[in-house]
């Protein structure tokens, strides 16, 4: 799987994540994304959100 966004070196200020299997997750719940994408627009309640940063973790 190709890449959407580069992975840094210090994590995004303010973004908690908690999702360890995702490849830009780094301990302590931090994101290492270069930016973060949440979709829909139209989201109208947490239920409806994705992050569409997301990529699992090579294994």
């Amino acid at each position: 799987m190709e890449s959407r966004v580069s992975k840094e070196k210090d994590p995004i200020s303010r973004v908690k994540c908690v999702v360890d299997t995702c490849e830009y997750w780094n301990s302590g719940d931090q994101c290492v994304a270069s930016v973060i994408e949440v979709q829909p627009m139209d989201a109208s309640d947490t239920e409806d959100t994705d992050c569409a940063t997301f990529r699992p973790k090579d294994s």
